[in-house]
């Protein structure tokens, strides 16, 4: 039985946070159903123009924004400053995507008069966020669909409801109207019942592989319905030989470990030629020793808080058990210092000899070391796996990386770089288990709109021709 009220627990301290009604499905899609036909009819420019006061509105809320997240969402200060400092960004971004990527073409002819590529919304959007980047993630799927000329229901994770409360208030003191941008509070019920409304035109998703296959199974006999699913990883680090030993290791632990891991890019295999594996766990060992772990407002400044809740943290527990009874060795264990509490240490473990090594998105702090023979074996390993969304090559020559961006399957492939921290004004997607090939940031623009091909003269012209007897 669905419980009456959603409530929100700050996971560094346990205490409540939030709490709030499940909304009432049918009457917020019925009033952005009403809503969309006088939105869709404004000026781009005057849509454009309210997206750029709610960027201002979120600056002069910058402080509060940060801390809000930093509580709800467990991630250091730092961190949460950094997220909101994306929500302004993406407003800038959309607007260039979206004159870039559905931009108005004109042909003219002058025998078969204008031939014309122009784009129209699709309708009422529902927009279902994640916890792990509360405010940024939705937000980078509700500001291009705004400018676009659709209407979004906007269904934030039931860990994370204040932070989607508080995004959706910036976009109305900026003046978009309460209808055009609304927010559901809700669980999976809710989430389901958004997914099969029949005035729903379409689903912006953005969460666990889990609950994206459970999505386009819902949707598979109604083609009408856009769907873009923006999945999770169990996403490769390579190494291979290189010199700068210090600099992989941040790398690593960077793409390991920031978020306490919950980031869907966040690299969960670290995968070693046998030349580099000694100093390399090592240096990855030592660094992630040295890792602050505490709540978001702790001085010195923490680098990981806590995952998102105690079942999070079981679960994760259970994983790094799992692996170490089934042949995994534990290069760094994984701790948890209050049973109360999600905080989890970094834990690294060799699973080299784990023969069915699970394919699965460890979503917390675990990295996983198999050593390999060379490169080759590299490749082949790092594509041991059903999902397709980031992955780096750490050393090797100009020749190894353009190998391995070839053979590597990967919406996102780096060199030299972390799993992580991808450009909003880059596309950021996946395939397999990670994506429907709907990539979101500069490229969401495409599933916001649809393109209309048209050709017009002023007056009709025609004659005929073969196949026509004399009249």
């Amino acid at each position: 039985m669905t419980s009456p009220e959603i409530i929100s627990i700050e996971p560094a301290t346990g205490a409540e946070l939030w709490r709030g009604v499940h909304g009432d499905v049918d009457a917020t899609v019925d009033r952005a159903r009403r809503a969309w036909p006088e939105w869709a009819a404004k000026p781009l420019a005057n849509r454009i123009e309210l997206m750029r006061r709610f960027a201002n509105e979120v600056r002069k809320q910058n402080d509060d924004f940060a801390e809000l997240i930093a509580r709800e969402a467990g991630k250091p200060l730092w961190e949460a400053r950094t997220e909101v400092e994306a929500v302004v960004n993406k407003v800038e971004i959309s607007i260039r995507a979206y004159a870039e990527r559905t931009g108005q073409k004109k042909l003219d002819s002058a025998l078969q008069g204008t031939a014309a590529v122009r784009h129209k919304p699709h309708g009422v959007m529902t927009v279902l966020g994640p916890y792990n980047f509360p405010a940024h993630l939705p937000n980078g799927h509700i500001v291009p669909a705004l400018i676009a000329g659709n209407t979004v229901v906007f269904k934030p994770s039931e860990k994370t409801p204040a932070v989607g409360e508080f995004l959706v208030s910036c976009f109305h003191r900026a003046g978009v109207p309460a209808a055009v941008i609304q927010l559901l509070i809700g669980g999976p019920e809710e989430g389901k019942a958004l997914v099969a409304h029949r005035d729903v035109n379409g689903i912006l998703f953005t969460g666990s592989a889990q609950a994206g296959i459970a999505i386009n199974k819902a949707l598979a006999t109604n083609p009408g319905k856009i769907v873009a699913l923006e999945m999770g990883g169990n996403n490769p680090i390579v190494v291979t030989d290189t010199p700068k030993v210090s600099d992989a290791a941040v790398l690593i632990a960077q793409s390991a470990f920031t978020t306490a891991g919950q980031r869907c890019t966040a690299g969960r295999r670290l995968i070693v030629v046998e030349s580099m594996y000694e100093p390399i766990v090592q240096e990855v060992s030592a660094l992630a020793s040295r890792i602050i772990i505490g709540e978001p407002f702790a001085d010195p400044a923490p680098f990981m808080g806590p995952v998102i809740d105690n079942a999070a943290a079981d679960q994760l527990v259970e994983s790094f058990l799992y692996l170490l009874s089934n042949g995994g060795k534990a290069i760094k264990h994984m701790t948890r210092p209050d049973d109360e509490l999600p905080f989890l240490s970094p834990a690294i473990i060799d699973t080299t000899n784990i023969t069915d090594r699970p394919d699965v998105e460890l979503f917390g702090p675990v990295l996983q070391v198999i050593k390999v023979k060379d490169l080759n074996q590299a490749i082949i390993e790092a594509n041991r796996t059903r999902f397709g969304l980031s992955a780096s090559l750490i050393g090797g020559s100009p020749q190894d990386y353009n190998r391995f961006w070839a053979s590597i399957r990967a919406g996102i492939v780096n060199w030299n770089r972390p799993t992580n921290g991808a450009s909003s004004s880059a596309p950021f997607g996946g395939l397999g288990l990670s994506g429907n090939h709907r990539p979101a940031a500069f490229y969401a623009a495409d599933y916001c709109a649809y393109p209309v091909a048209s050709t017009e003269m002023e007056q009709p012209r025609a004659s005929v021709g073969v196949g026509f007897s004399e009249g």
